[in-house]
């Protein structure tokens, strides 16, 4: 159980340096906020179900799928409001060089 529980832990701190990475790569504040949400919402849940797997059947593991079910309803959310926040703020998309 330990290893596979570090496979997923090692897995979602994967997805969470590319989402790093998009967030310093990529060009505006709707494309960063596309990467970051979906790939942070996949390497949150793979770390935290890795450290629910690492703790075992009990109070700890109710608690860390507590707040991976609070993360995965709230990360949706704060993304649309992050950037229903920019757009109404007059951020514009930046225009692709090809067009």
């Amino acid at each position: 159980m330990t290893v596979l529980a570090v496979v997923f832990i090692l897995l979602g701190l994967f997805f969470l340096v590319v989402a790093a990475i998009g967030t310093l790569r990529l060009p505006d504040v709707f494309a960063r906020s596309h990467a970051v949400s979906l790939t942070d919402s996949l390497g949150a849940f793979c770390v935290l179900f890795g450290l629910a797997l690492y703790q075992g059947f009990g109070i700890n593991m109710f608690k860390i799928l507590v707040v991976l079910a609070l993360l995965f309803l709230l990360n949706p959310v704060i993304a649309h409001a992050t950037l229903r926040a920019a757009y109404r703020a007059g951020v514009k998309p930046q225009a692709e060089e090809n067009s």
